[in-house]
């Protein structure tokens, strides 16, 4: 793995649906308190077409294995653009990139992420892990969070109201802090709230609680250890 940085808060890098568009930026500053940009920049990015899955206590080439990388050699270093073309001709449902940053184990995945239907099996043996999907074709975004095997919470962001998991209420505190959610556990946000706007404060509690980072330059450009999964 290939260290980007001398700061051990930020970490080092390295080592869809199939219908989902080809997006392809630096943002290494601070946002909420969190090193290297935190996730909140996520809302306002047009071009959130791969999913997020985060992991703690693994690293990332076992992060790999745990979504269903396929045995044998990966294809080689890849940008986001090279992974999204080697996915259109792959046998396999995506593409991860992978590496490390602040703490967290990450996988990009360019196709049908696997983070959705494995985190339970990601989180085993005492880790921790998060998936973000953007789900540009059916919409909302997808948050879920699992821990030591288990599916903690879920929700979709703007329906943080229906929640889902073996405790689904586990970050009602934080939501309701962030008038995400009333303190009822009901939706607070108003009618006329841009999207972006009441999805941004949900990634800032999303943020804070885990302490989440991922510059936008690791998602776009940085060329990262890749892999071929398969989700069946």
């Amino acid at each position: 793995m290939a260290d980007t940085t001398g700061d051990e808060d930020r970490g080092a890098v390295g080592g869809g649906e199939g219908g989902r568009s080809r997006g392809a930026g630096r943002d290494t500053g601070r946002t909420g308190g969190v090193a290297g940009g935190g996730i909140q920049w996520l809302a306002d990015w047009p071009d959130w077409f791969a999913g997020l899955t985060l992991a703690r206590g693994i690293g990332p080439a076992e992060l790999a294995a745990r979504l269903g990388a396929l045995p044998g050699p990966g294809p080689g270093p890849l940008d986001a653009g090279q992974a999204w073309r080697l996915y259109d001709t792959v046998d396999g449902d995506a593409v991860a990139r992978v590496g490390t940053w602040a703490g967290w184990a990450f996988a990009v995945e360019h196709g049908l992420p696997a983070g959705g239907e494995r985190l339970a099996e990601v989180s085993r043996a005492g880790v921790e892990a998060v998936h973000l999907d953007p789900q540009p074709d059916r919409p909302p975004r997808q948050f879920a969070y699992a821990r030591d095997g288990e599916l903690v919470c879920c929700f979709g962001l703007g329906e943080e109201c229906w929640r889902g998991g073996h405790r689904p209420d586990f970050l009602v505190p934080e939501l309701v802090a962030a008038k995400v959610l009333a303190p009822d556990g009901g939706c607070a946000a108003s009618d006329d709230e841009p999207g972006r706007d009441r999805d941004r404060r949900t990634l800032a509690v999303l943020e804070h609680r885990f302490g989440l980072s991922l510059p936008r330059h690791l998602i776009e450009s940085a060329a990262l250890p890749a892999y071929v999964t398969c989700t069946r």
